[in-house]
């Protein structure tokens, strides 16, 4: 094609190059599609290994989007954030992270592919000994032998993670969702754990707080083993063999946790002392089940099973009453049965003489402000219910049962 020359706007254009750059356009376009892929983010490009050596102590390091194919050791005192997308990939050797210092933080990461070595311990996150004050939330642990392994550290805070053990694995051949091993101090809260071997286990640990788990999907939700003065607050375990295993272990509040649809027990207490298991909820426990649908002898689900444990302090709350208006929960002249009545029936009609009020001023007090709990056995406190109990003037609005029954109804179970 020949070449035109044009003097409009004073440019001359050839034609031929116009030509070129369509034919060109053309023959890109099938290539478009590739392209793309091409562009999306793989292994990214920068060192994260460089971007720590060269931060200083105490600084922040924000981890870019992308694949950064890792095994990180934090070795100083460092706060390590992930950019949305950013993934610390183990390549399934060693450990993810590995934190050697006091004063870490890892927060907002994708960690995945630990090694599988259970003798050499591999982990999404591993927390050496001599740490202290490590921080580690709001990450996502996958394809990991253990999900966060604290060996033996102290005011550890793992909170809002969530955990996915290796599930390719056989249950004996996989690591816990998190480990405790002579850590103390810690808190353990509002962390999800499941397709690991056990979701939390606790193991020579003291002074630590489990708070506000949910685990399914493992052996047992929560596996105590000679670990003293622990509070388990709040937990939920859902579709485990176990709900809580708790062996071998003293001075243990189990406050408020729940178990569900587990296959064998609720709550296992195996050589426990001087614990208080209080308040807790056990609902559906199935037991092992037979090729036909029914249940084999002798393995029916069991929601709460103690075993060579002494000294310790079972009960529960009948009703947990915070409003600030009297109700009286009887009706022409008939009540309820409470097993901690202990009024008289001096006319033996079945009904209690005396008034029974299942929440006093010093219960309204704990639920209130649960620190109060560590003033129970004060004289204050025993002097305030004597007086409320001698005086119902200084009794604050509540539950009563004028009425109550001297035992329980026959349709009752």
């Amino acid at each position: 094609m020949p070449c035109r020359r044009t003097t409009r706007g004073g440019t001359a254009r050839p034609a031929a190059a116009m030509h070129t750059l369509r034919c060109l356009a053309i023959l890109l376009l099938p290539l478009l599609p590739l392209l793309a892929l091409l562009a999306l983010p793989a292994y990214a490009d920068e060192s994260l290994e460089q971007l720590v050596a060269a931060a200083p102590p105490g600084a922040t390091v924000s981890v870019p989007a992308g694949v950064h194919a890792v095994q990180l050791k934090l070795e100083k005192p460092v706060t390590l954030v992930g950019e949305p997308g950013a993934i610390l990939d183990g390549g399934g050797a060693g450990d993810v992270v590995r934190i050697g210092a006091s004063n870490v933080t890892v927060r907002g990461l994708t960690l995945r592919h630990s090694g599988s070595d259970l003798t050499a311990t591999n982990a999404g996150i591993f927390v050496e000994r001599q740490t202290r004050e490590v921080t580690l939330e709001d990450n996502r642990i996958e394809d990991s032998l253990f999900g966060i392994y604290l060996d033996g550290a102290a005011n550890v805070r793992v909170a809002h993670n969530v955990i996915r053990g290796m599930r390719n694995l056989r249950v004996a051949d996989r690591g816990d969702g998190i480990h405790l091993w002579n850590d103390t101090g810690c808190t353990i809260e509002g962390n999800d754990v499941a397709g690991s071997r056990d979701g939390i286990y606790v193991y020579v640990s003291s002074h630590n707080t489990i708070a506000r788990n949910v685990v399914h999907d493992v052996r047992y939700g929560v596996h105590y083993m000679y670990s003293q003065d622990n509070l388990l607050l709040d937990n939920v375990s859902r579709g485990n063999l176990a709900g809580y295993a708790l062996m071998s272990s003293h001075h243990l509040k189990v406050l408020g946790n729940s178990s569900e649809d587990e296959s064998s027990y609720g709550f296992l207490l195996n050589y426990i002392a001087h614990s208080e298991i209080a308040g807790n909820r056990i609902y559906r426990i199935k037991g092992q089940s037979d090729d036909a649908g029914g249940t084999i002898d002798g393995t029916e689900g069991k929601g709460l099973f103690v075993y060579l444990s002494q000294f310790n302090d079972f009960h529960r709350i009948q009703v947990k009453y915070v409003q600030n208006l009297a109700q009286e929960w009887s009706a022409h002249g008939r009540g309820n049965f409470w097993s901690d009545y202990l009024g008289w029936d001096l006319d033996a009609d079945g009904i209690g003489d005396v008034p029974f009020r299942p929440n006093d001023g010093v219960d309204v007090l704990l639920w209130k402000y649960p620190s109060a709990r560590n003033l129970m056995s004060s004289p204050s406190v025993l002097l305030m219910r004597y007086v409320q109990r001698a005086f119902p003037v200084f009794t604050p609005p509540s539950v009563q049962d004028s009425h109550p029954l001297m035992k329980a109804s026959p349709a009752m179970p």
